[in-house]
């Protein structure tokens, strides 16, 4: 073996591409800071939320964020930790943005799920659970807020298997809760790990190893908590499921760690476990079936994620690039599969902690930026040498609709502009009216919240005020097979129209058109997703 294959060899194992996935307000930003601050690339907990306050000043439609008090993008932060290197993909928690978190798993090897010990498994949890099972990627379960009084633990794993249909094991259990809270009992150790208090949270807190039977840990929690705890462990010994390595890493099982983000209680432990049990990058499809192993030699990845405007001072681009295999090196020469052209990429960025650096290289796992003149799409391919073509991350049908009117006419070239980058983001869907060419787009979302960043971009970035007149359309279809736009003039509740890449699509009114469609035109296909610049289907 070359001495290059197995430094190779040694980086990829090294590295962890992981997601966080949850519900709103269970808790995913501060579980982030905390893995920063233990990760070594932030001092204080809290100091992500400043950054993210300080670039308020030159993102605009990062104020939009701060206003609703929710995050409507991905982040993608990356840090070291004993030896691993670290890819963190922090997603939207709101659900009309799970588009965007359904892309950026398809980047990831595995997913940390978080739920709140209050409220257990909630409706977007399931939804991302859902996408992670279909993928097959691992989930390890962190539950939070213990410093919170919250349901019995027994309990949330009983719902985690009803609710999810997952067995789950737990690697340790919470020692009291609330403003009890001490700890976890590593039930994989077999050792109790009491935390000191802190006042904030903002630093890291010691942990000290403790006997169940030492008297200061019953005094705090109590005698009955106490026996409650040694009940507990006694009843997973003999009734929980035992944890399998290779169940897990298929997606059958989920470990399960408790904690607090808040204050720091088990979150160094959860990590130091996560890293050994989480898969190194595995080995990505392409659309021929094939499989490229992340080991080898020639670089190649695929393009997950188009953010414009990160600096509106700049008017700047970035493709999010998940390498899928070999060493990426910058200034190298790729092939753009879908093109076939030739890209030499010069500015690449890696992200840390918020902040973002020209980087030199990277590997199979890491997560790269680079700065895109507007040639790539969500899904596109680039490779060093043989020109593999990754599966492509599909475009799911939307469920909400807006008539764009542009209230300025002399702006429709500016509108254009602005619909045509932020399509290319992904971030909404442009259709247009067969009849009316690209006058008054429509506008296609999963989740009504999308629109109301649209309108606030097309204004700040753009300068183009429109006004969105909702549509009476509850789904849209992608048609394969026999098609005649005539067929569908006499049909009430629908409307036939064009998306960007000029394939048609049908809007329907409610569940019975469709149905009507689907019987009556059994030469046709109306399909829900499609892969971007293909056909439907």
């Amino acid at each position: 073996m070359s001495e290059p294959l197995e430094h190779l060899r040694s980086e990829v194992a090294r590295r962890r591409t992981f997601a966080i996935i949850s519900h709103p307000d269970a808790g995913k930003t501060t579980l982030t800071e905390k893995l920063l601050l233990y990760g070594g690339a932030v001092r204080l907990a809290g100091s992500v939320k400043q950054k993210r306050a300080e670039r308020h000043a030159t993102s605009d439609w990062m104020k939009l964020e701060q206003e609703r008090g929710i995050s409507v993008v991905t982040s993608v932060m990356q840090f070291p930790y004993h030896g691993y290197e670290l890819n963190l993909l922090d997603t939207p928690g709101h659900n009309d943005f799970s588009e965007d978190t359904y892309r950026t798993l398809a980047a990831a090897d595995c997913a940390v799920m978080l739920l709140d010990s209050a409220k257990g498994v909630e409706a977007q949890t399931i939804k991302l659970f859902e996408v992670c099972r279909m993928r097959h990627i691992p989930i390890v379960t962190f539950i939070n807020k213990l410093d919170r009084f919250g349901r019995d633990p027994l309990d949330l794993l009983d719902e985690i298997e009803q609710v999810l249909g997952i067995p789950c094991t737990p690697a340790n259990w919470p020692v009291g809760s609330g403003p009890d809270f001490q700890g976890v009992y590593d039930r994989w150790a077999g050792a109790m790990l009491r935390f000191d208090r802190g006042e904030t949270g903002a630093r890291k807190v010691e942990a000290h190893v403790v006997s169940l039977d030492d008297p200061a840990l019953r005094g705090a929690i109590g005698a009955g908590a106490h026996t409650v705890l040694l009940d507990s462990l006694q009843l997973l010994e003999g009734a929980g499921t035992d944890f399998d390595p290779r169940s897990f890493l298929a997606g059958r099982l989920s470990p399960v760690f408790f904690g607090s983000a808040m204050t720091n209680f088990g979150i160094e432990p959860f990590l130091d476990r996560f890293v050994e049990m989480a898969p190194p990058p595995l080995p990505r499809e392409t659309v021929t079936g094939d499989a490229v192993a992340p080991d080898s030699p020639e670089f190649s990845g695929f393009v997950f994620k188009i953010q414009a405007n990160m600096d509106p001072q700049h008017r700047d681009r970035v493709a999010f690039v998940r390498v899928c295999s070999g060493r990426f090196e910058r200034g190298m020469d790729v092939t753009h599969v879908r093109t076939g052209k030739k890209l030499t990429i010069n500015r690449s960025l890696q992200f840390r902690a918020q902040e973002r650096s020209l980087i030199e290289e990277a590997y199979a796992g890491d997560i790269i930026g680079v700065w895109d003149p507007g040639l790539l799409r969500i899904g596109d391919s680039l490779a060093e040498g043989t020109p593999h073509e990754f599966a492509g991350i599909p475009r799911f049908s939307p469920e909400h609709f807006v008539r764009v009117v542009l209230t300025e006419p002399m702006k429709r070239k500016q509108l254009k502009k602005g619909l045509d980058q932020l399509s290319e983001e992904g971030a909404v869907q442009v259709f247009f009216d067969r009849e009316r060419l690209e006058r008054d787009p429509i506008l296609g979302a999963v989740g009504r919240l999308q629109f109301d960043v649209i309108q606030y971009r097309l204004k700040n970035e753009y300068g183009v005020e429109v006004r969105l007149d909702a549509l009476p359309f509850q789904h849209a279809r992608w048609v394969e097979g026999d098609f005649d736009p005539a067929d569908f003039a006499g049909l009430a509740g629908t409307q036939c129209l064009l998306d960007i890449e000029q394939r048609p699509l049908i809007l329907f009114k409610s569940d019975f058109w469709l149905r009507q469609a689907t019987e009556r035109f059994a030469a046709s296909r109306f399909v829900a997703a499609v892969q971007p610049g293909r056909r439907a289907g």
